[in-house]
């Protein structure tokens, strides 16, 4: 029970990896201020966990939100002593001579923003709290080209380098502040955006569990609760030494994707494309 008396915040918690942090958390003791804008999934989650989770609706495009969604926790729990900013969808898809300054700002707003404006208004219910730790969500496609759409990329290297800054704004709180890169989670994340129907976007999900297991060394696919598991690491005192980094928890995908080795196997988000562009044209998926 690492979390026994600790009051946390996740953002995204509905589904995917937030719900797996969330379990995680309240598993081990915590108080969880679960928050999305998925409000039939959060209230669910809340409403089976026998009063250790409570909903918030918020959407972190909307720096109000994020801000009453702190206000509440803190106002109904104490303060605040873990944040987990995990929220962010794969946002604006176009390559870098077609995106929209719309489109730019979008993802900046959902995927960057939203993590600074979280780190902005938890910091005041956190300072002076022992063991306040904020962990964000990045991605391997903060850390190299080809994992992600280049909006996305550029967003999640952002918040890498945001939680460098902030935890050196921070540690005179005694606030830690830290980063987490996951990398093929089997998640919604990647077919959210798509532009097909329903039926082929649950399709999509099997192909990409099924191709994830071949994608990198480790021979299964990444799930939420490998990304929980670290999250509560960085969370809890026994990463207390550490602070304005990041951990990398990608089976190996950085050190090369099979496709790099083997030719006849496509990159995850190249097959996605196809799969799109297949669809469009009429053709089966």
């Amino acid at each position: 029970m690492r979390f026994a008396g600790k009051v946390a915040v996740v953002t995204g918690a509905a589904s995917g990896i937030g719900k797996a942090a969330v379990l995680k958390l309240a598993g081990e003791g915590a108080h969880v201020f679960a928050a999305d804008i998925d409000e039939a999934g959060g209230r669910a989650l809340a409403e089976q966990s026998n009063g250790k989770i409570s909903f918030i609706r918020c959407d972190v495009t909307v720096p109000a939100d994020i801000e009453a969604l702190m206000n509440a926790a803190a106002a109904k729990a104490g303060g605040i002593d873990i944040v987990f900013n995990n929220a962010a969808a794969g946002g604006d898809r176009a390559p870098i001579d077609e995106i929209t300054p719309e489109g730019w700002d979008r993802t900046m707003d959902l995927v960057l923003k939203s993590v600074a404006m979280g780190i902005r208004y938890a910091a005041p219910h956190m300072k002076g709290r022992k063991g306040a730790s904020i962990v964000n969500t990045a991605s391997v496609a903060a850390l190299g080209a080809g994992y992600s759409p280049i909006a996305y990329a550029v967003a999640k290297a952002g918040v890498l380098h945001l939680s460098k800054v902030a935890a050196t704004d921070l540690a005179q709180y005694g606030i830690r502040v830290n980063a987490i890169c996951p990398g093929f989670i089997n998640t919604n994340i990647f077919t959210a955006s798509l532009d097909v129907p329903g039926e082929l976007k649950t399709q999509a999900n099997a192909v990409i569990a099924e191709m994830s297991a071949n994608a990198q060394p480790v021979a299964r696919g990444g799930q939420p609760e490998d990304i929980a598991n670290a999250v509560a690491y960085l969370a809890s005192e026994e990463s207390s030494f550490m602070t304005g980094t990041h951990l990398l928890v990608d089976g190996g995908l950085t050190i090369g994707q099979r496709h790099a080795w083997d030719k006849e196997t496509p990159g995850i988000f190249d097959a996605l494309l196809a799969m799109e562009e297949a669809t469009k044209a009429g053709s089966p998926a």
